[in-house]
């Protein structure tokens, strides 16, 4: 069996995705069968990666560019909680959940960025089940680190504040 070649963008994205902590214990074959299953998207500055309520239907990684992720505060201002640069994830809980967006995602320098499909995804789970599980195992280690990162920062402001859930 010969080994399927991979296009100049799949190996592009295989060669990004070798740089990535979420996928360092991907051996190569692995990430050759991922990068088949991803895509580029291209965003202009001002340009929304997705809204808060959007139905989930993807996860991506920041190739190049900035990006701000925004949270509608209860007074319905829009609030900056994250800012993502090169190699930073997001839309993870779209894959897991799928649940509708959580935040607003928009992009404020012009940025690249590859992406997952939910669709995507369950191919990818129905040809090499072993890369989609270990790409859950992966993902649901970063979901509960930032979720702990997230409930330390949460405590803190609790603390600080002296205001209470």
């Amino acid at each position: 069996m010969t080994k399927e070649q991979l296009s100049e963008s799949e190996e592009s994205t295989r060669n990004f995705l070798t740089y990535l902590p979420l996928f360092d214990s991907f051996n190569i074959e692995d990430l050759d069968v991922l990068a088949k299953h991803m895509s580029y998207v291209s965003l202009r500055k001002g340009e929304f990666l997705f809204a808060e309520g959007d139905k989930g239907n993807f996860m991506g990684f920041v190739v190049n560019g900035v990006l701000e992720v925004l949270k509608r505060s209860e007074t319905g201002e829009d609030v900056v909680i994250a800012r993502l640069t090169r190699g930073n994830s997001i839309g993870e809980m779209s894959l897991i959940d799928k649940s509708t967006r959580s935040a607003t995602v928009i992009c404020v320098q012009p940025a690249t960025m590859i992406t997952l499909t939910d669709k995507g995804f369950d191919i990818l789970a129905e040809k090499a089940p072993h890369v989609a599980i270990k790409l859950i195992q992966k993902t649901a280690r970063l979901l509960s680190l930032n979720m702990r990162r997230t409930s330390s920062k949460l405590a803190d402001l609790l603390q600080n504040k002296k205001f209470s859930i």
